[in-house]
């Protein structure tokens, strides 16, 4: 299977939304997208998709996000969105996407990006639990769940707070 990732078109806007509402079979993830999208934290080079033969099997998201502790704020990155069409999962479409989505950021000067996901999906791309670098979620979630990825070695060693997402996230 040939897969080609690229920056979402405009073009892309409906399908990206139908594949996120039909995957998860609810609204709540594609809405989350097109707000982030009309937001001051969305950056276009970060909102990827992945096509085979014309069709669009899968998208992925990262935007800003800001870690805050007292007046000290560190801006970074949070993998918003992802999502592979069912017909096209375990074929390694998910993880073009994130190395993909990785490159970029690292490219555009990013130092670190951060995750709710699998606990087993995500250290395979060399994601870590975030409280090894105290570094918490703005809700309860499993320890696990949340973690980070420094895109520069020791980028987060002086950091530390919780993680504030954007008015946007709203929307879930």
């Amino acid at each position: 299977m040939n897969i080609s990732i690229r920056p979402e078109q405009p073009a892309d806007i409906d399908n990206i939304y139908e594949l996120n509402t039909s995957v998860f079979e609810q609204e709540n993830e594609a809405r989350l997208v097109d707000q982030v999208r009309q937001g001051s934290h969305f950056i276009p080079e970060l909102s990827l998709v992945a096509y085979s033969d014309d069709k669009l099997i899968g998208y992925i998201l990262f935007s800003g996000i800001t870690i805050t502790n007292g007046d000290y704020h560190y801006q970074s990155l949070g993998l918003t969105s992802m999502v592979v069409d069912p017909a096209y999962q375990k074929q390694g479409v998910g993880a073009k996407l994130i190395t993909s989505g990785l490159q970029k950021a690292a490219g555009l000067g990013y130092t670190a990006v951060f995750v709710f996901g699998h606990e087993f999906y995500f250290p395979k791309f060399g994601f870590l639990p975030a409280a090894r670098w105290n570094i918490k979620p703005p809700f309860e979630v499993p320890a696990e769940v949340f973690m980070a990825l420094e895109l520069i070695p020791n980028a987060l060693e002086y950091v530390s707070g919780i993680v504030e997402f954007p008015i946007e996230f709203s929307v879930m």
